[in-house]
């Protein structure tokens, strides 16, 4: 049997990896993981792996992991956060380990089929003509252009289409218009391709979603959509428990809706000419749709069902529900003509059982049912409060021998001053799974300066955004590197923005929305002292090295709001069992939300800055020791002119 020399050769500091890897350090926390890791596989166990923000838990897992696929034939899933993370592993760190190592296992990346291009699609939306603007044809064309040259169909490589662009649904395909072994594109179907090489891979990377999606799958009965893995290695764990709570309920959209009256109508074009009462019955149910979505307000609303429910909400579901019964009655009719009018039958029918679901069942005990509004749209769900028991059977079916959870944030401080995984695993089921902590290799002590500062107002009091504001500015114009400044809320970030635009002159404000992520983030590294203002989405999987980012701001404590529909059925479900929301749920997530944010600042050994907490509870509150404690430990001051003072320094480094 073939095998590899031992881990602690390998990530010596003159083995395989030292070797390959200029500037590769033996590290003894990476170290330490993968040894957890090669033991757990050996046996047969799971495990939780905290590692701190710069113990390279990359490496960490990967190693183990091809050395069981080597001297195992072990077949290997990688599950990652984002589709950037699931980029780099793929075209990055997989390969160039392989290369050290000197082992060619097969590799795949798989992500879900709204990435791919679905060339059927495509030419029905070049043929149909019928688009929103001239800017969609415009970029349709390009995107035809582009699907001559590309061999994966991955359309986030495509650089003619943004990431909302709504040309999206006109050339992507999803579970229910698929028209899977039947569409006269399917030997040239990217999807199919990309599915073909993960069954028949070593190691496939994908995303949690795809992941989650796999295993529900599985759980139904219906198939699979990835390969059966001897080990599952979940990257950025801390995100997996709030993706599953969609993957374990029941979902209706709009959008859902209207692509069926929209592919109803291509498909009317060439396989039912001769049924004019087939496009009534589509503006019928499109008309139904836009009543409902007006009837629900503002746009950007998360509300429980229970509480909007109203005679007229539920006349128009009843409406919705006709008109769509009338839509599949006529499809019923024409089912036989195409292959595509009979997938438009089965989801017109597939949502009728849905609407009838919604429309007439009582919500569960266990459930919450809610709605969510876009500016053109509406999703309609029913969220089961816990998922851990869920997740744990799915675990169970597979056949996979090892699981390992690993996150820089899945434990925090206990209230007796130690760290634990508990929120982590309880939320998971994983009971019997083992534990590692691992502290950052990184000095804090040296390198990072807590700052909270004084005189701060009560965040429930209306002056509190104008207060810390004046407090953080000289911090922020003094800062000769760039600055991140993560808000709670959209309308705070806005109102700062507003204060500021006339008085940092010299520096160039960048806020969240104005461009693509990505482009936004390339802009802050290249001004080396920009400012960035931004929400939720930029508080974690986001690097900038060095003194471009020197200091980042945080407005508040990062609680989920109280008045959001799953947050809000959690709470009153725990309180009538008698447990505690505020210190057994609510605190535990704003302290592992505040961890990721926290964590964009070191991401080096070399870096230095300073991190401001604009929130007087932490100070004020005891519970604010459990969110202090669960930090790096950085030197912490209150004293402005000591932070000052520090990043002025930076420069002279």
């Amino acid at each position: 049997m073939a095998t590899l020399a031992s881990l602690e050769e390998l990530f010596s500091a003159d083995g395989l990896l030292a070797d390959y890897f200029e500037g590769f350090v033996r590290r003894s926390e990476q170290e330490q993981m993968a040894q957890s890791i090669e033991s757990a596989i050996k046996e047969e166990a799971s495990i939780c792996i905290e590692a701190g923000t710069g113990t390279g838990k990359t490496f960490a897992y990967l190693v183990p992991a091809l050395k069981s696929w080597y001297e195992q034939d072990s077949k290997i899933i990688v599950s990652t956060g984002t589709k950037n993370l699931q980029d780099q592993l793929y075209f990055r760190d997989l390969p160039d380990i392989c290369k050290a190592l000197s082992i060619s296992p097969k590799i795949a990346l798989l992500k879900g089929r709204n990435n791919y291009l679905c060339q059927y699609r495509l030419q029905q939306s070049l043929e149909s003509g019928r688009f929103q603007s001239r800017s969609m044809v415009d970029t349709l064309s390009r995107v035809n252009e582009w699907s001559v040259k590309t061999t994966s169909g991955d359309l986030t490589q495509c650089t003619d289409l943004a990431d909302n662009d709504p040309l999206w649904s006109y050339v992507t395909s999803t579970n229910e218009n698929c028209l899977g072994a039947e569409c006269p594109d399917y030997a040239e179907c990217f999807v199919a391709k990309a599915r073909q090489r993960a069954v028949t891979a070593d190691v496939v990377v994908v995303n949690h979603h795809l992941l989650l999606a796999d295993m529900v799958l599985k759980e139904d009965g219906f198939g699979e959509l990835l390969p059966d893995a001897d080990i599952v290695v979940v990257d950025e764990g801390h995100q997996l428990a709030d993706i599953a709570h969609s993957f374990y309920g029941r979902r209706l959209t709009s959008r859902q809706l209207m692509e069926i009256c929209r592919d109803t109508e291509l498909e009317a074009l060439t396989n039912a000419k001769d049924d004019r009462q087939l496009s009534v019955a589509v503006r019928r149910v499109e008309g139904a749709v836009n009543e409902i979505r007006l009837s629900l307000g503002e746009s950007g609303q998360k509300k429980n069902w229970q509480q909007i429910v109203n005679p007229q909400r539920k006349q128009l579901l009843a409406e919705l529900k006709k008109e769509l019964g009338a839509l599949h009655s006529r499809l019923e009719r024409h089912a036989s003509r195409s292959k595509g009018l009979d997938s438009c039958h089965k989801r017109a029918e597939e949502c009728l059982h849905t609407l009838a679901f919604f429309s007439d069942k009582d919500q569960e005990l266990t459930a919450v049912r809610w709605v969510e509004t876009y500016r053109q749209g509406f999703a309609m769900m029913e969220t089961p409060l816990d998922v851990s028991k869920a997740f744990a059977q799915s675990c169970r079916e597979q056949s996979t021998r090892s699981w390992v959870f690993t996150s820089a944030t899945i434990t925090q401080a206990s209230s007796k001053g130690t760290s634990d995984f508990k929120h982590f695993k309880e939320r998971l089921g994983l009971d019997e799974a083992r534990e590692l902590e691992l502290p950052s290799p990184f000095d804090y002590a040296s390198q990072a300066i807590l700052h909270i500062p004084r005189g701060l107002a009560d965040p429930r009091s209306k002056d509190f955004i104008n207060n810390w504001q004046q407090a953080v500015l000289p911090i922020v114009e003094a800062n000769p590197g760039g600055t991140f400044v993560l808000f709670t809320s959209y309308s705070a970030m806005h109102q700062v923005q507003e204060l500021w635009k006339d008085k940092l002159l010299d520096k160039t404000v960048l806020m969240q929305g104005e461009k693509p992520k990505n482009q936004l983030i390339e802009d802050f590294r290249e001004e080396g002292n920009a400012v960035l203002l931004a929400t939720s989405s930029f508080w974690e999987g986001v690097d900038v090295k060095g003194l471009a980012l020197s200091c980042v701001i945080i407005d508040k404590l990062p609680f989920a709001a109280p008045d959001e529909p799953l947050i809000e059925a959690k709470i009153q479900a725990m309180r009538k069992s008698g447990k505690n929301p505020f210190f057994d749920l609510q605190i535990p997530e704003a302290i592992i939300a505040l961890k990721q944010g926290a964590g964009r600042l070191i991401r080096d050994q070399k870096d230095r800055g300073v991190l401001v907490l604009c929130d007087p509870r932490l100070i004020a509150n005891a519970y604010g020791k459990r969110f202090l404690r669960s930090l790096p430990p950085m030197r912490r001051t209150r004293e402005q002119k000591t932070v000052i003072e520090f990043l002025q320094n930076l420069s002279q480094d």
